[in-house]
């Protein structure tokens, strides 16, 4: 498995607003800045995260985009099926119905089941808030 730059793109974008909840709505712009992103990049991320219920959008003078949820709500493993769609390591459990002719004699089927499980664990016990928590633990100063 191996996240692409959307993936990556949108975990920044949602960092970046996630930074600024308390702004009220973002311009893209302002986060292309920020990233050092292109903005027609993220024009083409944001829907994909409307869509899903993890950004809300605002049109018209002072609009842009926010967190439609708490940070603490918005799961790094949510983030990046939206973006990546399914994060299977192999093709046969791209499915929820495993339909490989060999999946009964399979001997390495196990090994793949249970990495996509650790994978799909990890990203689920990762927030937005858990990314920013541990950023802030690195500001201190002796």
């Amino acid at each position: 498995m191996k996240i692409s730059t959307k993936g990556r793109y949108a975990l920044r974008l949602l960092i970046d607003l996630a930074q600024h909840n308390d702004s009220g709505f973002i311009t893209l712009k302002d986060i292309a800045d920020r990233q050092n992103i292109s903005k027609k990049y993220l024009e083409q991320i944001v829907p994909i995260l409307t869509k899903r219920g993890i950004v809300q959008s605002n049109r018209g003078f002072q609009g842009g985009y926010k967190l439609a949820k708490n940070p603490d709500q918005i799961l790094v493993y949510d983030v990046l099926v939206a973006t990546e769609g399914n994060l299977s390591c192999v093709a046969c459990l791209d499915t929820e119905v495993n339909v490989c002719p060999r999946k009964e004699d399979c001997t390495t089927l196990y090994i793949y089941e249970g990495l996509n499980q650790v994978i799909e664990t990890y990203l689920k016990g990762i927030s937005l808030q858990d990314i920013l928590n541990r950023e802030q633990s690195f500001d201190y100063v002796i």
